[in-house]
């Protein structure tokens, strides 16, 4: 691994100071533990995958600030989050112009804004394949199940508390049923995003998680069919 300079983990550790401020208070499942584990996801990609990690870290850290603002505005927390970022790194330049450049700034932005899994989009550069499959990933498995449960209850919340209502990304949040709507989860974006990931380790990864998905939906059926 690629080891940091000494002010390179000085902006890093701003980074991380910065999006804890803005997700500190965050109740859905784009929250502080996601990030860590998607930072965590994506080093441990770049091991076998290569690519950059000063940006691959920045942009780990700073893919979802956008969500609160999308749970306020609605929108999309990709364009949020690059916007965002994007200013705050400029602060960071100017603290320290030897070592951010516009290009890294540049490439940071681009790789939050193509991160999301319903924006379809494939990028070229290694780094913000890596970021998608790390954040793919963390859909995926034990905690995938965890996700997915834990976000429909706040989504429902948001929904009755605020009357912010995300159906149109979030079809099955909605269900009468909430184990219904975990099926209907189960059916379209776990089994899809297996197809939609770029490296191979990522691949290798995601089939052995989706095996712990399906055991559980199988599981939760029978259950709930006796």
């Amino acid at each position: 691994m690629t080891i940091l300079s000494a002010t390179e983990n000085f902006i890093i550790e701003d980074t991380r100071h910065f999006m804890v401020q803005i997700l500190g208070q965050e109740t859905t499942s784009h929250d502080i533990g996601h990030v860590f584990r998607v930072e965590k996801m994506a080093l441990h990609l770049q091991k076998y995958e290569g690519g950059e990690i000063f940006t691959l870290r920045l942009a780990s850290l700073l893919h979802d600030i956008g969500t609160p603002k999308e749970n306020k505005l609605g929108g999309d927390h990709a364009v949020y989050g690059s916007e965002m970022a994007f200013d705050f790194l400029k602060e960071e330049q100017r603290k320290y112009p030897d070592v951010l450049s516009d290009f890294q700034i540049e490439k940071v932005c681009s790789m939050i804004l193509s991160h999301r899994f319903s924006s379809g989009s494939k990028p070229e550069m290694i780094e913000a394949q890596i970021l998608q499959d790390a954040d793919r990933l963390d859909a995926l498995g034990a905690v995938g199940v965890f996700r997915s449960i834990y976000s429909m209850g706040s989504l429902r919340m948001l929904k009755n508390l605020a009357g912010v209502d995300k159906g149109n990304s979030k079809k099955t949040v909605y269900e009468k049923d909430p184990i219904d709507g975990f099926y209907a989860y189960m059916c379209y974006k776990p089994q899809e995003i297996p197809n939609r990931l770029n490296t191979n380790t990522a691949k290798e990864i995601a089939r052995e998680r989706l095996k712990f998905m399906e055991n559980f939906e199988k599981k939760l059926r029978n259950e709930t069919t006796i």
